[in-house]
């Protein structure tokens, strides 16, 4: 059995000693480097662009304005794959930091520096970046449904509630800072073009090459082996690989285009701005009777969806009457797009008005949250294919020693600090997307090879999937090779949404076992065989052997005299179902009163994911979701010059990223139980559920140390003085 070990990645390796290459690491005959030139002002209009400077610059092959630049029609509607719009097409400027040229040239260097010479001149207008709560409204519905969902009467719910709580919470424009800025080189040969990107989504940006350019599918191909980080940065198809595209066709040589640090909050989206005003009302007993949850954040002005859900309010917790209402505000901010966990700041707002509640009852937030779980998507009415959240609750607690809390705010102290102990829900939906295909040819040296055209994240991919395959054929792990990161490959999903393994893992799974039908056909029809005349269905296969009874055969002998290789492909299906995996998050923070300084110091999480596929890599994710939740908690906020409309911190000097001295030991255990309406193995999509619930948790944790509520996000230093003072 391979599922459930905590095997070390297949790519561990190659990544660790450089030899992994990245997209920012691609050579191409005759490659050139371009450099994009950002705008200067918020909103308004190019009045000119001097690029004879530029153009005279030593090296440099092109510089293209939209006054040069091809033009590239795109659909709009469901039909538009790139988020946003396509810059250097027109004069208008919709944001800081937007490209207003392409500069192409012999090397890196050249083109950087005769992007310094390009000078352009603009009519600038006041921008709008705040956001305004009077000036909200509601945009067509986006990925996230109706901007309005109700069930029962929450206004009657409301009314008959015996103890109600009322408050509103933020959290700022945060960043995804992936380690690995977006990069592309993109070429043509002929009609055909080849994109190598750094991208959480080939299919998608595949589409939006073939609209982009007029191109047939098997005219485009996209390429991304190795990734560092998306976060969801890369989860969309922005328009670099297109600009890219087009200005290679222009002087007909292979273009790299990659974004610098700073470009990077302003190219690839970010979450916006959130404001959350929330009313729930519940009965002596701590049955929650409603909850009234409006979702206010900034869109860009050419943005057509919303990027943060409210589920967690609307599929939690049992309420007979429950109302959400997503509004938004238009601003001259650069398009907002996903980030790591988009419920994570509804999360947040939920789960720190139920400790809210909690205090308001007298009860122990443990067991209000007991007392309201539920074993059906409360959206649906859909019975969940498991939940073990009771569990969660339970086993955290029990690890981090729970019982111990003095529940009274300001009543543990350790010297001179005032010591907090808080919990949340973690929970995250997954799947609900376009499914995934996969490949699997098993070779006549009795090895697997499987395909399927998604990508790694970093999450562990190649070394999960070939897990699921080894697990599903009876091969050992080192006897299967994944093989991802390219369109030729059957078509995959996105790696968003935590929708890999439920995707992916259900492809691989059907088609290894179509495989190893095959196989064990050929083995009990096989005149020399041991297993001639064998049942099928009497066959297991374990550690590369095909065995019945006391008779076995390898892999490698039935391929060998089958002579030649076994293939199996799955088309991808409409789609994947809807899934929810959830935890519990214990945390110990300790708060200098006169400092202001917070320090978190424990961490305990307990998550159900159904069946835990790779121990190690669950793991990892579970240690970087919480290292991110710290970073959202108390330090990571982009700041916005409200009359120039620019992000003032465009680099990790200024947005400030948890670093090793700010983590304590983060303490990880699964319930790891299968959920039987799984077809990746039991296992559900899990990634995005630890980046939620803990934020919720250390505001929590703050207010029973200082016995102050402190309801917008980053908790600095200045705001614990100013609560205390």
């Amino acid at each position: 059995m391979s599922v459930g070990k905590p095997i070390s990645r297949v790519d561990g390796i190659a990544k660790v000693t450089g030899a992994a290459r990245y997209v920012a690491d691609a050579e191409a005959s005759g490659m050139t480097h371009a450099v994009t030139v950002m705008s200067t002002i918020a909103r308004g209009r190019v009045t000119a662009v001097d690029t004879t400077r530029a153009s005279a610059a030593p090296g440099v092959l092109g510089v293209f304005t939209h006054r040069n630049m091809p033009r590239i029609a795109l659909p709009s509607g469901e039909a538009r794959y790139v988020k946003g719009f396509l810059p250097v097409q027109d004069d208008r400027i919709r944001h800081a930091g937007q490209p207003v040229a392409v500069v192409v040239a012999q090397t890196l260097e050249q083109a950087q520096h005769a992007a310094t010479l390009v000078a352009a001149s603009y009519r600038a207008e006041a921008p709008q970046v705040l956001l305004s709560l009077d000036e909200a409204y509601v945009p067509e519905p986006g990925p996230f449904g109706p901007p309005t969902y109700a069930r029962g009467d929450v206004t009657s719910g409301l009314a008959s509630a015996q103890v109600k709580v009322e408050a509103t919470y933020t959290t700022p424009l945060q960043e995804h800072n992936p380690m690995e800025p977006t990069a592309a080189v993109a070429g043509w040969d002929g009609g055909r073009l080849t994109v190598y990107l750094s991208t959480q989504s080939i299919t998608d940006v595949q589409n939006s090459l073939m609209e982009a350019f007029g191109l047939r599918r098997e005219n485009v191909r996209v390429i991304c082996p190795y990734l560092g980080g998306g976060f969801g940065g890369k989860g969309l198809s922005w328009p670099q690989p297109i600009l890219a595209a087009a200005v290679a066709r222009q002087i007909r040589r292979p273009v790299k285009l990659v974004l610098t640090r700073a470009d990077t909050y302003t190219s690839h989206g970010h979450r916006s701005e959130t404001h959350h005003a929330l009313r729930v009302g519940a009965t002596r007993e701590g049955r929650l009777t409603a909850i009234d949850h409006t979702l206010t954040q900034h869109v860009s002005r050419t943005d057509e969806s919303m990027c943060n859900g409210t589920e967690p309010t609307k599929i939690l917790y049992a309420c007979p009457n429950v109302r959400t209402t997503m509004r938004a505000v238009r601003s001259d901010l650069p398009t907002a797009g996903f980030v790591r966990s988009p419920e994570s700041v509804a999360n947040h707002a939920l789960e720190s008005a139920l400790d809210e509640l909690g205090y308001a009852l007298d009860l122990d937030p443990v067991e209000l949250r007991i007392r309201n779980w539920s074993d059906t998507n409360q959206e649906t009415g859909e019975r969940h294919g498991s939940s073990y959240l009771r569990e969660c609750y339970r086993q955290g607690a029990e690890r981090f020693g729970w019982s111990r809390r003095n529940p009274r705010p300001g009543s543990m102290r350790d010297g001179d600090e005032l010591i907090g102990w808080g919990m949340a829900t973690a929970a995250h939906v997954s799947g609900g997307l376009a499914g995934a295909g996969a490949a699997v040819t098993v070779t006549v040296d009795g090895t697997a090879r499987i395909r399927s055209g998604t990508q790694d994240v970093g999450t562990g991919t190649y070394t999960v999937m070939a897990q699921v395959g080894a697990e599903v054929l009876g091969m050992p792990v080192r006897s299967v090779r994944f093989s991802l990161g390219d369109s030729v490959f059957p078509r995959s999903v996105p790696a968003v949404a935590s929708t890999t393994v439920p995707s992916v893992g259900a492809a691989v799974a059907r088609a290894a076992a179509e495989a190893r039908k095959r196989v064990i056909a050929i083995a009990v029809a096989d005149r020399r065989g041991p297993l001639r005349g064998v049942s099928p269905d009497e066959v297991r296969t374990e550690d590369g052997y095909l065995i019945h009874r006391s008779k076995r055969v390898g892999y490698r002998e039935v391929m060998r005299r089958h002579g030649r290789p076994i293939e199996v492909t799955v088309e991808p299906p409409e789609q994947t179902p809807m899934s929810y995996s959830v935890g519990a998050y214990f945390t110990e923070v300790r708060v200098h009163p006169g400092l202001g300084r917070i320090r978190v110091r424990r961490v305990v999480g307990v998550f159900d994911p159904g069946r835990v596929l790779n121990q190690k890599t669950a793991r990892g994710q579970a240690i970087g979701g919480a290292t991110w939740c710290i970073g959202l908690s108390l330090t990571e906020h982009a700041l916005v010059d409200p009359h120039l409309g620019r992000i003032v911190t465009p680099n990790l000097s200024t947005y400030l990223i948890p670093v090793n001295a700010d983590v304590p030991d983060i303490d990880v255990d699964f319930i790891d139980r299968p959920d039987p309406s799984s077809d990746a193995l039991g296992a559900r999509g899990f990634g995005e559920v630890p980046s939620t619930g803990l934020t919720a948790a250390i505001g929590n944790a703050v207010h029973h140390a200082i016995g102050k509520r402190i309801r917008d996000l980053p908790i600095t230093q200045d705001k614990i003085i100013q609560a205390l003072s």
